[in-house]
């Protein structure tokens, strides 16, 4: 059964049985299967799963809601199972929820395998063969994925999948140029600098492309673009691979020019190397994300200049869990010690604050009460005297007032949650996971940050926090011996496999290399950054070239 089914998430989220579109389902149930999708395979624990879908207020029985979800789940994957019979596509396990379906039944899988497949046959030297890949893998894309999903879990999701697609972009259009196809690359390069402005190696490459072409004028305009945006918008410079190229398109260098075709060994580059940017990490407070298994990695370039911090990144808005339940105690006891009177209030606020038409509708029930009840026992009358649609007014009020205290209580549904983090709440875990994201963005627009802020480094002296990252790429070994969660031998296996088989490309292939169990990585996903190792200085590789130095 889970061999016929396929599923498209970059773009419309769409699935198919054998040729046959399937319904999914309302917004939360789609929601649920996107985030069984990115980890198919592997078990995501419910609270995960909850975190995800209403990350900003879960509800009060969230695993109940996610198991209805995963029942719709269940009649859309399986439509001929019998409901008597144990579902065996998407099951329950100790660990969690498990999507039972081939990873290449899922286009993002394809695409991250077509990417890594294409720079390994670039780094072999295949450029044909790699320009086929990469081309195929881009063609998967149809749009921007998780459109309509909100949260930090599918906003790191979203942002990992468009660096990876802007790596292979860039991968693209390196090899069109090694290809001598400079004059049809322009066109587009000049549409990937307008939706990423800010990637230096696309300027490179359109600085290039404009100067094979004979726009001498052009590249260098290009250029001064770019440095007046860094500037105005960043206060840095260039870096240093794009100033070099632009100083030797000043002198009109003949090496940037592809060699002639002719027999014998193929000349070196003549084109300063821009490594792709390494694919970041998910980003903190997310599940567990697709990652492809040991991707190819390059160091990246140092900037020369200074690097002058930009604003931090930006979180999502959410309510503080102190101030939340606190306003829920306040409600419940203002509800309380006005005898019901004032519940209307209480529950209107709610109701505009959340914009349910159903809350406020209940306000205006506990409205309708309250005026009753004033109505009716504002007179003197003595109890005897009252009538009997009187008492019903008297207990459908002591009614509502038991109940207006409950229904404040459970309006706010991060409240049991929070009493149940109490044992676990540190207040300074929110500021340490906001610099960790802070530093995830510093390394995502600024390479330059890693070396000069020692970003993930904490066995080098520095003055930058970053919230406790850890490069497990460079670290020295007594770092990784004291990471949080590993046994002493679970991290002597660590250090000893990275020894042995070289640098990580994501928690999932240190997991997988190490053996190490999910209950173990995932506390370690927040903290870990795969950065490829730093690497050891060298003269440029095209210092060598002729006509580097002259002029």
């Amino acid at each position: 059964m889970s061999e016929a089914l396929r599923f498209e998430l970059l773009g419309p989220q769409r699935a198919w049985y054998a040729d046959r579109p399937l319904d999914l389902g309302p917004a939360k149930q789609r929601a649920v299967l996107a985030v069984l999708l990115l980890a198919a395979g592997r078990p995501v624990p419910t609270g995960q799963i909850v975190e995800a879908v209403w990350p900003e207020e879960a509800p009060v029985n969230g695993p109940n809601v996610v198991q209805k979800h995963v029942a719709g789940l269940r009649r859309m994957l399986e439509p001929d199972r019998s409901p008597r019979t144990p579902a065996q596509v998407l099951t329950l396990t100790d660990a969690g929820y498990l999507l039972r379906v081939a990873p290449e039944s899922v286009d993002v899988t394809r695409f991250e395998r077509g990417v890594q497949r294409a720079r390994q046959a670039q780094a072999a030297g295949r450029t044909a063969e790699a320009l086929a890949e990469v081309h195929a893998a881009l063609e998967r894309w149809q749009g921007e994925p998780f459109t309509g999903f909100a949260g930090p879990w599918f906003d790191a999701a979203r942002h990992r999948l468009v660096e990876l697609r802007a790596v292979a972009l860039e991968t693209r259009t390196e090899l069109e140029l090694a290809a001598g196809r400079h004059g049809e690359a322009v066109g587009r390069l000049v549409e990937l600098v307008a939706e990423f402005p800010v990637r230096e190696r696309l300027r490179l490459q359109l600085m290039l492309a404009l100067y094979r072409s004979g726009r001498q004028a052009e590249a260098l305009a290009a250029y001064r673009d770019f440095a007046d945006l860094l500037r105005d918008e960043y206060g840095i410079d260039p870096g240093e691979p794009l100033r070099d190229l632009h100083q030797r398109i000043l002198r009109a260098d003949a090496g940037l020019l592809l060699p002639a075709a002719g027999p014998g060994p193929a000349a070196p580059s003549a084109v300063p190397p821009v490594p792709p940017a390494a694919v970041p990490s998910p980003a903190p407070s997310t599940a567990a994300l697709v990652e492809p298994v040991g991707a190819a990695r390059s160091p990246v370039p140092d900037m020369s200049e200074p690097l002058r911090l930009p604003p931090p990144f930006p979180t999502a808005s959410r309510v503080p869990g102190w101030l939340s339940v606190g306003a829920t105690v306040v409600g419940a006891l203002c509800s309380l010690l006005s005898l019901g009177l004032l519940a209307w209030l209480v529950v209107l606020l709610y109701g505009i604050w959340r914009r349910s038409w159903v809350t406020l509708l209940a306000a205006g029930y506990y409205l309708s009460v309250a005026v009753g009840f004033m109505v009716v026992f504002s007179t003197d009358k003595e109890p005897e005297e009252f009538s009997v649609p009187e008492d019903v007014v008297g207990f459908t009020w002591l009614f509502t007032w038991l109940v207006s205290v409950l229904h404040v209580v459970l309006l706010n549904g991060r409240l049991l949650a929070w009493l149940r983090d109490l044992r676990r709440y540190r207040p300074h875990a929110t500021g340490r996971r906001q610099r960790r994201e802070h530093a995830r963005h510093l390394l995502h627009h600024y390479p330059s940050a890693r070396a000069e802020l020692r970003i993930g480094r904490p066995d080098l002296p520095r003055a930058y926090d970053d919230g406790g990252l850890v490069d497990v790429n460079s670290v020295a070994d007594p770092t990784i011996l004291g990471l949080p969660g590993l046994s002493p031998a679970q991290a002597r296996h660590v250090v000893l496999d990275r020894r042995l088989r070289g640098p990580y490309g994501s928690l999932e292939e240190l997991a997988g290399r190490c053996h190490l169990p999910s209950s173990t990585t995932e506390p370690l996903r927040e903290l870990l950054l795969f950065l490829p190792p730093e690497p050891s200085p060298a003269p440029p590789v095209w210092s060598a070239v002729p006509g580097r130095n002259a002029g």
